[in-house]
This record gives C-alpha cells, sequence and structure tokens, in this order.
C-alpha cells in the first residue's frame, strides 16, 4: 500500500468531511485532493517526475498538506525541511538531496532566495503569496477553483518499496543526515501507532507541533489512514490561543512534548477552558517526569495519557499501556504492534531483563537507511536474525524491570562518568522535578579534574518561586546517592530549545 492511499480512500468515501482546520479556514478532503492535483500537474509541467525529491520548506498550514499529497501523487519524494531552518543550512540540504523543486512561500524569501544561488538541482520554485524576488525559476502557487479541469498525471508505477519521504535529523558531525522512509515504513509505522492509540474517524486532533518533523507530520498521515480532522497550529507560542481552538473545534486528541505541557500547567486560568472532550494526550521526544504526569491527569482526568518513545529514524518504538502508568510511571513500555525490540550490551549480544544496554529495533518501520551516508548508515543498521534483514541500532540506553518494561537511561553520548561512576542525566533530572517551584531542568557532565566530570544541573523556576543552590543540592542528597548528586546547580531564566521543543543540551554545553 502506499502512502497516500489512505488519503485518497477517505477523499473518495466523503468527500466533503472537514479533513484540516487551518484557522478559520476548513478544508474537506474533497478540496484538499484536488488543490494536490493541481499541484501535482504544475510541477509535472515542470519536469518533475517519478523519485524526484521535493522540498517542503513552508510553515504548519494547508499549503505544507497538498504540497506533501502532490508530491506523492507523482511518485515523488517529499522532503520537509523546518520554517525556522537558515538559508546556509537550507542550500546544504537542497544540494545534499538533490531536490528538483522547492515549495515555498514569499514570508520565507530572505531565506530561500539566499540558498538557492547556491543549489543547482532546484529547478522549480513554486511560491505561496506574493513574491518579487527575481529568478526565472520561480513561479506563483498554482490557483485553486472548484471543478476545474486539470491535466492527467502520469502512470505513478510506484510500489511500497519505493521511498515516500527524506526527513533530515541533526548528524553527529554537524551536517545533517536525510533520513530515507518507504511508503512500506511510513504505512507501517502509521498503523502500528493508530492502533495502540485507538484513534477514530470521529476524532479532531490538535497539531500545534512542526509539520516538518515525525511527530507532526504523523498527526495528519494518521489522521487520514481514518477520515479523521486535524486542527493546524502554525506553533505552540500562544497556548491560550490553542487552547480557545481546543474548545471551539472540540479536539479530542492532544499530541504535545513536555515543554508544551509545561506552558499548559503554568496557566493560572486553565480550568476556564472547556476542554470535555478531550480524550487522548500522547507525549513523546523527551520523557515526562512523574511529577508532570501527575499534574497533566489532574488537570485531565476524562484524558487517557501515552507515554511514547520514538526517533525519526524509525518513527515510534514503544508505547505505555494507560493502564500502566500507575504502576511504571517513568517507563516508556514495550514495543509497539508489528515490531520487536530488545536491549544489547557493547559486543552486540542479548540482554535479560533487568539489564541495561543499548535499544535494538526490528520491524517494516525502520528506515532505508541515511541518504547517500553509507558509513553513517552501516553504523545504524547491522544484520539481523534473518538473511538480508537490517536491524536499527537507537544509540539510546535502556534499562529493563523484571518483566522487561523498558526505562530510557540517556544517549549513549550523554552518560556522564563521575568518581568512576556512570550517572544518568534522567534519573537525577526526575529528582530535581520532584522539588516544588522548579519549572525546567537539564543536567549535564562538565569537567572536573578530580572527579573527570561533575554533575551540573541548569534549572529554571516557576514565577515568584525562589530556591538556593543549596536547598536544591539537599534535596537531591535525600533521593539520590552521593556520586550523583550535582556539584553545581545554576539558575537561569531559559532553557535552550530545539526546533521541536526539546532541551538542547548542547547549547548549555
Amino acid at each position: 500500500m502506499l502512502l497516500q492511499q489512505d488519503f485518497e480512500n477517505a477523499a473518495s468515501r466523503d468527500p466533503g468531511r472537514t479533513a484540516l482546520v487551518c484557522g478559520a479556514a476548513r478544508h474537506s478532503y474533497g478540496e484538499l485532493g484536488e488543490r494536490a492535483r493541481g499541484l501535482a500537474s504544475a510541477l509535472h509541467a515542470r519536469g518533475v517526475k517519478r523519485g524526484d525529491r521535493i522540498a517542503l520548506f513552508i510553515d504548519n498550514g494547508v499549503e505544507f498538506v497538498v504540497g506533501m499529497l502532490a508530491a506523492l501523487q507523482l511518485g515523488a519524494v517529499f522532503m520537509p525541511v523546518n520554517p525556522l531552518t537558515k538559508h546556509d543550512k537550507l542550500a546544504y540540504m537542497l544540494d545534499d538531496a538533490r531536490a528538483s523543486a522547492l515549495l515555498t512561500s514569499s514570508v520565507l524569501a530572505p531565506v530561500w532566495a539566499a540558498a538557492l544561488p547556491s543549489t543547482s538541482s532546484v529547478h522549480s520554485v513554486f511560491v505561496q503569496g506574493d513574491c518579487e524576488v527575481s529568478d526565472g525559476r520561480i513561479q506563483a502557487w498554482p490557483s485553486f477553483n472548484a471543478g476545474m479541469t486539470l491535466a492527467a498525471l502520469p502512470e505513478r508505477g510506484t510500489i511500497d518499496q519505493d521511498l515516500a519521504a527524506i526527513i533530515y535529523t541533526s548528524g553527529s558531525t554537524g551536517f545533517p543526515k536525510g533520513v530515507m522512509l518507504t511508503h512500506l515504513n511510513m504505512v507501517s509505522a502509521a498503523r502500528s501507532v493508530s492502533s495502540y492509540l485507538g484513534l477514530r474517524s470521529d476524532d479532531v486532533i490538535l497539531c500545534a507541533l512542526p509539520l516538518a518533523f515525525d511527530y507532526g507530520l504523523y498527526q495528519v498521515l494518521m489522521a487520514f489512514r481514518l477520515g479523521a480532522t486535524v486542527v493546524i497550529e502554525r506553533n505552540f507560542s500562544f497556548p491560550v490561543k490553542a487552547l480557545e481552538r481546543m474548545v471551539v473545534e472540540r479536539v479530542t486528541v492532544f499530541p504535545g512534548v513536555p515543554t508544551m505541557f509545561s506552558l499548559l500547567m503554568a496557566l493560572k486560568n486553565l480550568g476556564s477552558f472547556d476542554l470535555a472532550a478531550l480524550r487522548l494526550i500522547t507525549n513523546t521526544a523527551a520523557a515526562l517526569s512523574e511529577v508532570h504526569i501527575a499534574e497533566l491527569r489532574a488537570l485531565f482526568p476524562q484524558a487517557t495519557l501515552y507515554s511514547m518513545y520514538g526517533l525519526t529514524e524509525c518513527k515510534r518504538v514503544t508505547y505505555l499501556p494507560p493502564e500502566q502508568l500507575d504502576i511504571r510511571p517513568t517507563s516508556v513500555g514495550r514495543g509497539m504492534p508489528n515490531e520487536e525490540v530488545w536491549l544489547v550490551d557493547d559486543a552486540g549480544q542479548r540482554l535479560p531483563n533487568g539489564a541495561t544496554g543499548e535499544l535494538v529495533i526490528r520491524g517494516s518501520n525502520v528506515m532505508r537507511g541515511y541518504w547517500e551516508k553509507p558509513e553513517e548508515t552501516a553504523r545504524r543498521l547491522k544484520p539481523g536474525p534473518n538473511a538480508g534483514e537490517l536491524l536499527l541500532y537507537s544509540g539510546d540506553l535502556f534499562r529493563t524491570d523484571a518483566e522487561g518494561w523498558l526505562y530510557f537511561v540517556a544517549r549513549r553520548d550523554d552518560i556522564i562518568k563521575s568518581r568512576g561512576e556512570k550517572v544518568s542525566p534522567r534519573e537525577v533530572e526526575n529528582a530535581l522535578h520532584t522539588i516544588d517551584g522548579i519549572f525546567e531542568v537539564a543536567v549535564i557532565g562538565v569537567p572536573d579534574a578530580v572527579l573527570g566530570q561533575a554533575v551540573k544541573a541548569y534549572v529554571t523556576l516557576k514565577p515568584g518561586v525562589q530556591l538556593t543552590e543549596r536547598e536544591v543540592i539537599r534535596h537531591c542528597l535525600t533521593r539520590l546517592e552521593s556520586f550523583m548528586v550535582p556539584k553545581f546547580v545554576e539558575f537561569v531564566s531559559e532553557l535552550p530549545k530545539t526546533d521541536t521543543g526539546k532541551i538542547k543540551k548542547t547549547g548549555l554545553a
């Protein structure tokens, strides 16, 4: 099955059903299909063909979704790019993927106009909005008229082994890596995740996550699989605005990350919003602390909370069944349907329950590899138990309890080695989150002449709260082994974040 077929089936069943809500505009499945067909025809006329890469450098909105569907209709490969990307990084990605076309907006013209001279592969740029940039490659975004006559598109010939998307993720060398995902990869992931979440055709999903990253992108893909509705917000910078939208649209599913939930929990008027329709809350990207889990469940007692773990290279890996939340709140669960996961030691040997090691993933959701980076691909994809099969080595350390439930320990590179002991930053952060008044924390290792590395905590406080370094350290001494207690505590006004809202520890180090 191809990735776009779920959307096409939903549009055929009920073309008048609302697919997207973007601000005051509502877009039906039928309208989206016609818009995508119009854009696909325009791209085809410009010479875009099966297998070509089409970059989507555009804000959250209907144009992003139309661009994705148009690329898939042509049998091309869509390449989402975060609209916060700077021109030099954009130029690198366009050149690295040898993109044929760029779909963007006039608002982002200062960035893409600076990037275009550095790439020769892009022969067509479709711009939404008025644009005064002088370049023969630039075309106006095709206008849409209901019922318009469109030229026939070529036969796709695409199969589920072909690439559907390339999603760039940060590289350890500083250069982004293009994660190659086939139709089979993405369909498998969407089916597994929507299955264990129990998503329904009558769901209304709020998406304030970036569509350029897989967590946000899959909200749309999973909704289209069922014929559900997605309410798209550009971002979560104004949480009150998002809450107002949730009330009006009777949102039933709210996917978020810890920073978004922290913003919500800091609102004093949260109780004034009627969110009774909300039935599912999902979290991934970074783990929630026990304190945040308890606060979220208290604020939304009618909603089921799912803690999850994933990575771009395979979309999702694990989820914790909600009935386990009271039993093991800090666990990220077990592998999702149609997938197998286990831990290995440094020699690659499979570990029993109760051990700590690197998480390995086996399943049809595992990426094809990194675009034209065979050495980095070989480090992450290694031979599996069946001939010709490749397993994904996550690079993340986990531990299991006696029953096999998984607990995130750290990125392999994030482990702090202090006094000859290994310290999990996550365990220290969990202890810090139990202190009343702490808003966000990040723990890293810093060079120390005696300890090798010393544990340092960066802390932000809730408004009006005052704490001292000594008070924080004293609290940690009651909850942690001595070698895990922070030697230094620095109070900061805010912590650096990635584009997806995760705390960026490299910005601290």
